[in-house]
């Protein structure tokens, strides 16, 4: 076996302690510091004095960022928060960030948002938006401007943008719809509800009308899974850009309070009409036995909606870039909200909203007089006037209203004068043996003498004014006996 010869000549042989060669210690220093930087190199994945991508952004506020907090793009991080400080001038903030390989390219329409990562409070990270592939991509240190970034609410924005007649308002808001659920009817406002809705609270007939919605809920699941689409990412995209719209409407927080504030008007108008809503929710439970049927019927639908939903993938694809292009549209829309244009017609209606409350409840009197003077107008005036009298040889054969408007016409006819004294009616008194009076209006009396005997009035006259009863409806009373009334004065004389 061929191997190095051992060395067994004494005069030639050197001991152990006076051989040269490398130190055992300095050997192992250097061993430890190579694994040391190895293990560096190996959890760090950075080169000392060198550094990544670096961007800045311009925030509002910090909002207690802080360096080393992350920044993510989609949910993943891709580098973190390598400084902050303060924009000269201003109460804006500078932060500083460095984005790794992964994140990168950022293009010039990028924006950035500070996000929690628990609700309300707490844990801030960067949330980056890449920006649209079509745009410039941005340089290293180059700065993204404040106009695309944006800080969350924090909670004590919250407490302050809800004053005290806010919360008052909201209370009222509240308290109205607790109320339209909560209140029972009468036995009389329960005469036409359902019987299994009688007596019941709206909230109520609320509970018993959802036991059917589990037929129609799974209908309802089938249309949502359809509307999911057939590929990744189709609703997301849809929803990434209804973000970026209601992230442009959230800038808009003084038309926002105004619009709550309306609202809170029109839920006022709405709990004072509670017992319409009552009545309303427990016509509910034969609404949903018709909206069951549609529901089987929609359901025999579905395979055609199926169909109709694959369809409209392409649409839904072109969704996204339809969203960006309407972004000019929400800047002329944000325009025309403006205190110059339809937030201060807005608030010049609000009076006019109030009032119209009002006439809303006011009207609530009024329709019901209003009903009964139309049923005593079609039932009792209107008939009474179609009654054609019988008046021995003088009868017309026409509806009285008719023989009305020909007196008028007559009227007319006599009262023509070609003279300067205008149109009036000339009556000749002729002679006769029958003297007869008449009161005057001046409590005076006129007296006449006519030819033949007068046949009085119709109907005769009793002598007493018939009672006037204010409580009994008019179209209750029936039609009067025209023909059959009696003829003559009331105690049978003529004078």
């Amino acid at each position: 076996m061929l191997g190095r010869r051992r060395n067994t000549d004494p005069a030639t042989r050197v001991p152990r302690k006076h051989r040269t060669g490398a130190n055992p210690f300095t050997v192992g220093l250097i061993t430890l510091l190579v694994l040391a930087v190895a293990v560096f190199f190996g959890f760090t994945k950075h080169v000392p004095f060198t550094h990544g991508f670096r961007v800045k952004a311009v925030f509002e506020s910090a909002n207690s960022i802080r360096a080393n907090s992350p920044v993510r793009i989609a949910g993943v991080n891709v580098g973190k928060v390598t400084g902050i400080e303060g924009k000269s001038g201003t109460d804006a903030a500078v932060v500083t960030m460095e984005i790794d390989k992964k994140g990168l390219p950022l293009h010039k329409d990028a924006t950035m948002k500070i996000r929690p990562r628990i609700f309300l409070e707490g844990n801030f990270f960067v949330d980056v938006q890449p920006g649209t592939p079509s745009a410039p991509t941005i340089g290293d240190g180059d700065t993204i401007p404040v106009t695309q970034t944006a800080t969350p609410v924090q909670f004590d924005q919250v407490l302050t943008a809800l004053q005290a007649d806010t919360r008052l308002s909201l209370q009222k808001t509240l308290d109205g719809l607790g109320t339209g659920l909560t209140y029972k009817p009468s036995k009389a406002q329960d005469t036409g509800a359902d019987p299994s809705a009688r007596g019941q609270s709206a909230a109520e007939s609320l509970n018993d009308a959802i036991r059917y919605g589990e037929r129609s809920l799974k209908g309802t699941a089938i249309v949502s899974d359809a509307f999911l689409g057939t590929q990744d990412h189709d609703l997301s995209r849809l929803v990434a850009g209804l973000n970026r719209t209601t992230e442009g409407l959230g800038r808009n927080e003084a038309q926002l309070e105004s619009l709550i504030v309306n609202f809170n008007t029109t839920m006022a108008a709405t709990a004072s009409e509670a017992s319409n809503l009552s009545d309303s929710v427990r016509l509910l439970d034969p609404t949903l036995r018709n909206a069951d049927r549609a529901l089987d019927s929609l359901n025999a639908s579905f395979p055609n909606t199926r169909a109709f939903a694959r369809e409209i993938l392409p649409g839904v694809n072109q969704t996204a870039a339809t969203i960006d292009a309407s972004f000019p549209w929400i800047a002329q829309t944000r325009g025309l909200l403006g205190p110059d244009e339809l937030q201060g017609v807005a608030t010049q209606l609000s009076p006019a909203t109030a009032d119209l409350a009002k006439v809303v409840n006011a009207s609530l009197d009024l329709l019901p007089q209003a009903d009964l003077a139309s049923k005593c107008a079609t039932r009792v005036v209107l008939p009474a006037g179609d009654v054609k009298i019988s008046d021995g040889p003088l009868s017309t054969g026409v509806e009285n209203y008719k023989e009305f408007w020909y007196a008028m016409v007559g009227l007319a006819g006599e009262g023509q004068n070609f003279d300067a004294n205008g149109m009036y009616v000339r009556f000749q008194p002729g002679g006769g043996s029958q003297t007869i009076s008449l009161a005057g209006p001046l409590g005076d009396k006129a007296f006449a003498n006519a030819v033949a005997t007068p046949l009085g009035t119709r109907p005769a006259f009793t002598g007493k004014l018939p009672p006037y009863k204010p409580d009994v409806p008019c179209y209750t009373n029936a039609l009067p006996g025209i023909n059959a009334a009696p003829t003559g004065p009331p105690d049978g004389s003529r004078g």
